[in-house]
């Protein structure tokens, strides 16, 4: 039971037995640094229903909690504002209930509940994944892990976009260009060879349109009648009318692309329980297309297009299906969406993780899948996040400046080796396991960098700024929970069992008062789909654990009992840490 489910009944009883009036709500704030207090009830709400100055009322309430409630020792006014002082007793007796707990701030699943789907990665297939979509798995893997401490059942899946335009640019390529290359006989990555391609491809279209237009054609002409995107567009009606020339290569090309990514996802750290592929759903989502057409839920024009009307709901026409009977992508995230209910049943709700570019489109998803009468409709949210920027400026694919997640991540490594190599602690490490260290400290970095910023907000992420061993980085939170595991190695008595103080240094306090929140925490971050709330709070552990371990001495403590409570907590406060990054999909070394 948190604080405020302690205080609120004990304040509610205080303000009818003093002022006979009934409140059906308490607000409470964290105390101000330079006041004394543990948590603070505002009182100006207060003042609506009880005739009172703020200070006066607040002393009464004040000595009214003293009397009746355990938990409270003392208080003091300011203002308008009751600082409640807990005392140390509650705050040990707490101690004495997680100190143990292996799950503590974790809720198990009820079986009765219903389930959440969490989307993210959701590539192309003809290009391999670049930090752009980092941040993206590393969002999405995260909020699943954190929705399901909070007690969901979590269902991770991708949509695979493997089929459109796009991906046929890539094949003719190869075609073209490639000399029956194989990822086997270059020894590139299948992900890479296939986006090379599509490198190549634009490079031959960008060229051809220059031979248009030093003909004096325009530069539109020259898009539209170039003549490899018309035997790219050629490719896709093949495609889709199913030659086996075509899906031969598709399929071929394709499994490439899926090895090169599954060496990606391992690398990263992230896993998923599900895959959908556009090339399936597509098809179940033109069949729902003209389920929604006979109900009169959608719109055909007088060239065969399908639509949806929208603009009563401040949004516009939006297309469902082309003319020539093709369907767009919104035509297949309809498909998918209704595909995943089928397959999983208990699933109530759905995430989306996708950039902020897609806010529109998602907007007009839910409204037609709303429209066309799914109740599970109501529970979809759009995890919408900012993109990723390098101090030499935006990605492009296609161009190939885009950056490669697999060399992000070996940079990260790299980088990580070079500071740890000029701090020069490593003597007695094995060739092995500085590599390990340099590759946990690395994507530690990477991945709390990413995470610890609100998914709305755009970042500019700095590789050598995110390896600094201080300040708000994962370096500096590994750093910390290595030291802790040092003092518990060092610690050469039993400290199982629970210390036998009664009282508590202020820091001490502190630092358990910090602990305590991490329940709450949890629950937030999966509300709100942050894990950047989870990510500071670890860091504001760290650094009341910091300030903790220059007050006092641990085991240079010469009081037993002072101890064995500095070296339990030193162990609760590492053991959160450790919880708290796996949530974000971060691993902590043992030594450092």
């Amino acid at each position: 039971m948190t604080l405020q489910q302690i205080l609120t009944p004990s304040i509610e009883k205080a303000v009818k037995a003093l002022f006979d009036v009934t409140i059906d709500k308490v607000e409470f704030q964290t105390t101000r640094k330079e006041f004394e207090g543990d948590i603070t009830m505002v009182i100006f709400p207060l003042l609506k229903v009880v005739k009172s100055n703020p200070v006066e009322l607040g002393n009464k309430i004040g000595n009214y909690l003293v009397e009746n409630v355990a938990e409270v020792s003392r208080f003091n006014v300011v203002s308008g504002f009751l600082n409640i002082v807990i005392s140390d007793e509650y705050y040990l007796d707490f101690f004495g209930e997680i100190k143990d707990d292996v799950k503590f701030g974790f809720v198990a699943p009820s079986q009765d509940d219903t389930g959440v789907m969490v989307e993210y990665s959701s590539p192309n297939t003809n290009k391999p994944l670049h930090l752009g979509h980092v941040r993206n798995n590393l969002l999405g893997y995260s909020v699943a892990e954190i929705i399901k401490a909070s007690g969901k059942k979590v269902y991770k899946t991708q949509i695979i976009n493997d089929r459109g335009i796009h991906i046929c640019k890539s094949m003719l390529a190869w075609q073209k260009f490639g000399n029956g290359q194989t990822p086997e006989s270059t020894g590139v990555k299948g992900d890479k060879l296939v986006g090379n391609y599509y490198v190549a491809f634009d490079k031959a279209y960008k060229e051809e349109i220059a031979q248009f237009m030093n003909a004096g054609k325009t530069e539109e002409e020259g898009k539209k009648q170039a003549p490899i995107i018309l035997e790219a567009q050629e490719m896709l009606l093949k495609w889709e009318a199913g030659d086996e020339q075509v899906i031969t290569l598709w399929k071929t090309m394709n499994q490439w692309v899926y090895d090169g990514f599954a060496k990606t996802y391992k690398n990263l750290g992230v896993d998923f329980d599900a895959f959908y592929y556009e090339s399936n759903t597509y098809l179940l989502g033109k069949d729902v297309v003209q389920i929604g057409l006979d109900r009169g839920v959608f719109e055909k024009d007088p060239d065969g297009s399908v639509w949806i009307d929208l603009t009563d709901e401040g949004l516009d026409r939006k297309i469902v299906l082309r003319s020539d009977g093709t369907a767009v992508y919104m035509t297949q995230d309809i498909g998918t969406a209704i595909q995943r209910v089928k397959d999983y049943p208990d699933v109530g709700g759905m995430v989306y993780t996708v950039g902020n570019e897609q806010d529109y489109h998602f907007k007009v998803l839910f409204l037609i899948l709303k429209k066309l009468g799914f109740d599970w409709s109501k529970n979809l949210y759009h995890l919408s996040y900012g993109m990723v920027d390098l101090p030499s400026g935006k990605m492009k694919s296609r161009e190939g400046t885009v950056v490669d997640a697999d060399d992000l991540m070996q940079e990260m490594t790299d980088t990580a080796q070079k500071i740890a190599e000029d701090l020069g602690k490593l003597e007695a490490y094995s060739a092995e396991e500085k590599e390990k260290l340099y590759r946990t400290i690395g994507l530690g970095a990477l991945k709390y960098y990413i995470l610890k910023v609100d998914p709305k907000k755009r970042i500019l992420f700095n590789p050598e700024e995110s390896v600094d061993f201080a300040g708000n980085t994962g370096p500096f939170i590994q750093y910390t929970y290595a030291r802790i595991q040092s003092i518990i190695r060092k610690a050469n008595f039993d400290f199982s069992n629970m210390s036998k103080i009664e009282t508590l240094h202020e820091k001490e306090k502190e630092l358990v008062k910090q602990l305590e929140l991490f329940p709450e925490v949890i629950q937030s971050a999966a509300q709100h789909h942050s894990p950047a709330l989870l990510a500071n709070f670890t860091y504001d552990l760290v650094r009341e654990y910091n300030s903790f371990y220059q007050a006092v001495p641990i085991l240079g403590e010469e009081d037993l009992e002072k101890k064995i409570f500095r070296v339990q907590l030193s162990k609760k406060v590492a053991d959160t840490i450790a919880s708290s990054f796996r949530l974000l999909g971060i691993s902590v070394p043992e030594r450092m």
